[in-house]
């Protein structure tokens, strides 16, 4: 069948765990509009991996002329989380799936509800659909783990959910426009906006890391404290102890951190940042020496909740840039490994798109 937008409603399943913006933090706004649409077609191949599942299918037109789509999926963790089994679709599966429409009129579909021709449905009907925006814990109940810093007003430490006050981590940063330096800028201009190294399996990173909805896992250490970020399983350690970085720390994706309490808030100062992304979009973080990244923690009165203030300072930008985001408590979730990543579907785009043979060349 033709390609057909329609006006159904995502909320329902963003309710129930942002897939659709889940992935922001790659590439989604770049690839993927704010069209929705729905296509018809048999499985011919798929991948389900991380950083995106990816899955092949032909689609009839009503001309009987065949047209082969691509559908992206979250991340595995994401989706295996919402009921979405490994093995849910396979080659000869015939299925009608919703979501957002490729950009420039792509052959492209963000997943955001899939029905096989047997009935079997994504997200199933038993998906328990939270508000992403409140918190579920229960007031006067202790989730932490031990308070050992001697300076914490309160204990921090346990599991936070990160999808509270989750919104797409793309554009999302402050002031707009853009207060662009004339490097950044033209930097930002030659990007190629596509070409997302977290696609490559490589991790994000600090700015971008900050801004995505992945559970993470706090442990007070007394002279530390250790952020467990699920996503990519990536550890950072914020020192509380006042030391200083090394004259020869080099510089980082996660950066060196050293952190305070200001009364109830706590305030962590990164340096020593290695250039990359901000976000999915391309935009760029110098890194070095003129580089550091300012967080404010503030916790509510209960401390089942907080927010969480980013600003970046760095070369590229003329103003600091601000970002904004949330955590909660959660009884239901659970700390867990975050599966493996596998660049197999990046290559496979290049290979698609004829410019994997000029990328081997410029290693050469």
């Amino acid at each position: 069948m033709m390609k057909i937008v329609t006006s159904f409603v995502a909320a329902m399943f963003v309710t129930a765990l942002p897939i659709s913006q889940a992935s922001a933090h790659h590439s989604f706004s770049a690839d993927f509009s704010e069209a929705k649409g729905e296509i018809h077609g048999v499985v011919k191949s798929g991948r389900f991996a991380n950083p995106h599942p990816r899955y092949q299918v032909e689609v009839t037109n009503k001309n009987g002329s065949k047209t082969m789509w691509e559908l992206e999926g979250s991340s595995v963790t994401t989706l295996a989380n919402a009921g979405w089994p490994a093995n849910f679709l396979l080659p000869g599966d015939e299925i009608t799936v919703r979501g957002s429409l490729g950009r420039d009129n792509a052959n492209k579909m963000f997943i955001e509800g899939v029905t096989k021709a047997n009935g079997d449905a994504f997200p199933p009907a038993n998906v328990v659909r939270r508000d992403p925006n409140q918190v579920y814990t229960t007031k006067g109940k202790n989730y932490g783990y031990a308070k050992v810093n001697p300076a914490a007003p309160f204990d921090i430490s346990g599991p936070w959910r990160n999808t509270y006050k989750f919104h797409v981590t793309v554009d999302d940063l402050e002031p707009k426009p853009t207060p662009f330096s004339k490097e950044g800028k033209t930097l930002f201009d030659h990007t190629v906006h596509h070409d997302d190294y977290s696609l490559r399996c490589v991790a994000p990173g600090l700015p971008r890391i900050f801004g995505a909805p992945y559970d993470m896992e706090i442990i007070d250490g007394g002279v530390l404290y250790e952020f467990v970020y699920i996503e990519h399983n990536t550890p950072r350690r914020i020192y509380m102890d006042g030391r200083k970085a090394p004259a020869d720390y080099p510089d980082r994706p996660m950066g060196f951190s050293v952190g305070h309490w200001e009364g109830n808030e706590l305030v962590i100062e990164t340096t020593h940042l290695a250039g990359g992304w901000l976000d999915g979009s391309g935009l760029p973080l110098k890194g070095g020496a003129n580089s550091r990244i300012v967080e404010r923690y503030t916790f509510a009165a209960d401390r089942l909740s907080l927010d969480r203030v980013m600003t970046i300072y760095d070369d590229y930008y003329t103003k600091p840039l601000v970002r904004r985001r949330g955590s909660a408590r959660d009884d239901f979730m659970g700390i867990v490994e975050h599966d493996s990543c596998d660049p197999t579907t990046y290559y496979w785009d290049l290979m698609q798109a004829g410019e994997l043979e000029a990328r081997i060349k410029a290693l050469l």
